[in-house]
């Protein structure tokens, strides 16, 4: 019959996370200590596969022990283990400094977006545009005001000649002809066809 002999002194057993949590509620710094060396590793490593950033899964890994420290006395026993407990909340933690990071990262294209200057040729068509408005303004200003009438009613307010003429009082031929010479003299203000 061969005997197994137990390499593993009192000092080397494993931990009992239980008792160590217990004692680390009271403000047992030394065994809050062991507990930090019992659970430090798994943690860093969960936290490592959700951030991927060792920095980052560092700093995490440190507000998850800190976190610990302070809510020690909420392990319920026979809610479940000391480990599993441990992970969870470095998971949460884990999690929340990925939804937040993206959060930022979005925040950030938002106001790029927002702050996103015109193109050059956005700018100088909406300048040109303006620019075709007052010629345009100032080139009606010298037409006769029964050219201008005729003109407005036809072509800004969308009547057809019969009814600018109805509206003006005056017989079709005439307003045909106020159209034609007012659109002439607009032609040549606006060096249209030159």
């Amino acid at each position: 019959m061969r005997t197994i002999v137990s390499l593993s002194t009192p000092q080397q057993r494993e931990p009992d996370l239980r008792e160590l949590v217990a004692r680390a509620a009271l403000g047992d710094q030394e065994a809050f200590s062991r507990l930090y060396d019992a659970v430090a590793g798994p943690v860093l490593g969960l936290v490592r596969r959700v951030l991927r950033d060792p920095s980052q899964s560092e700093e995490v890994m440190q507000e998850v022990m800190f976190e610990l420290w302070r809510t020690a006395a909420r392990y319920a026993p026979e809610r479940g283990e000391v480990l599993p407990w441990v992970l969870t909340m470095a998971h949460r933690r884990a999690v929340d400094r990925v939804r937040s990071a993206q959060a930022a990262a979005d925040r950030d294209h938002r106001v790029a977006a927002q702050s996103r200057t015109p193109a050059f040729d956005e700018v100088a068509e909406q300048v040109e545009n303006q620019l075709e408005r007052e010629q345009v303004r100032r080139c009606l200003g010298s037409l006769t005001e029964l050219q201008r009438e005729s003109v407005t009613l036809a072509y800004y307010r969308g009547y057809t000649y019969p009814e600018v003429a109805d509206l003006l009082g005056s017989p079709l031929g005439t307003i045909k002809t106020r159209m034609r010479d007012g659109l002439i003299r607009l032609r040549d203000c606006l060096g249209v066809g030159s």
